[in-house]
């Protein structure tokens, strides 16, 4: 008499195999899942061709663009985030029946936020030391696919997508600032019209990020049309550019900390900057937060700017007050 399917699976399928699954399928990849669960590739293939022979299906099929999902891999996926997620959610409520602060935390964040989470995070840990934070860094679609999917608590972006049913909370002002090497001809100078830099060679980030989405909003508004001089995939690229007098560039003010305090870079006085604007932790509307993640969200947004102060003179060069100060 054979054995049920549901039954044999309980017996046979381990929630290892499950992460594994949805970590595979995250990244459509055995080698870059593997970097992210810490395992070898042949441990990974291994356990989702074990989880296939168990259910009597092939999983994965190999693309042009890497592993993408059968109909059969798309059902098991499905179940698995059913699965691990109704684990946390019973972990969450035990957790919370003691009120302790404890378990695992997933923090998404888009690249520019790399600068300051780990800081916050890091605080956050140091008081309460039973978290466990995994903080994920990528591009922002990837973190709106992230937010779509429900694989973190809460996700770090400086623009709230209007295309989905989100809750956003503002915690941490994000002041995007126009950045020169530190002897360009207009460092020192005040209230440099925005027309102006239409004469410079400006160094943007790819179309789709929040600050490029924010720099051409504001250009647009005023009538001008920029064309920029390069376009970079990375803010690490963008400053080593400009400290080598490739052009300017426009960045939040959180990136530059380190460049500023040196003396390798400036920010330039222009009008209509700095761009004020906020870092928003976000998560799906429906998503109910657990105790970990409600008391960071609370810490984020009571104790924020104080980790965070606003910047002030210093990053201007020949001092004085930052440019929009009183």
């Amino acid at each position: 008499m054979s054995i049920p399917i549901a039954g044999r699976l309980a017996r046979t399928t381990t929630l290892r195999q499950l992460q594994i699954l949805l970590t595979v399928a995250q990244h459509g990849s055995y080698t870059r899942a593997a970097e992210a669960l810490h395992l070898t590739q042949p441990t990974v293939s291994m356990q989702i061709r074990k989880l296939a022979e168990n259910i009597g299906q092939t999983l994965f099929e190999h693309s042009s663009g890497g592993l993408t999902l059968t109909p059969a891999g798309s059902r098991v996926v499905a179940a698995a985030r059913e699965i691990l997620g109704r684990l946390e959610t019973l972990e969450n409520e035990i957790n919370a029946l003691t009120n302790e602060v404890k378990g695992e935390l997933r923090i998404g964040v888009v690249t520019t936020a790399k600068y300051f989470m780990p800081h916050m995070l890091g605080a956050f840990i140091q008081r309460y030391p039973e978290v466990t934070p995994r903080l994920t860094v990528t591009n922002r679609a990837m973190v709106l696919e992230r937010l779509e999917q429900n694989l973190d608590d809460l996700l770090i972006m400086g623009r709230v997508p209007e295309e989905l049913e989100v809750g956003a909370h503002p915690f941490l002002e994000n002041d995007l600032v126009v950045i020169a090497p530190a002897d360009h001809p207009l460092a020192g100078r005040r209230a440099i019209p925005l027309k102006r830099l239409l004469k410079e060679r400006v160094l943007v980030r790819e179309p789709g990020s929040g600050t490029r989405l924010a720099m051409d909003s504001l250009f647009e508004k005023q009538g001008l049309e920029l064309e920029p001089y390069m376009e970079l995939g990375s803010i690490e690229a963008i400053k080593q550019a400009v400290m080598a007098g490739m052009g300017i560039s426009v960045m939040s003010r959180h990136n530059l900390r380190l460049e500023l305090e040196s003396g390798r870079l400036c920010i330039l006085d222009i009008k209509g900057f700095p761009l004020r604007r906020h870092w928003f932790a976000v998560h799906s509307a429906g998503r109910e937060l657990s105790l970990v993640a409600r008391t960071f969200l609370d810490f984020i947004l009571t104790e924020g700017d104080a980790l965070f102060p606003s910047e002030t003179g210093r990053a201007i060069r020949g001092g004085g007050a930052a440019p929009g100060a009183p």
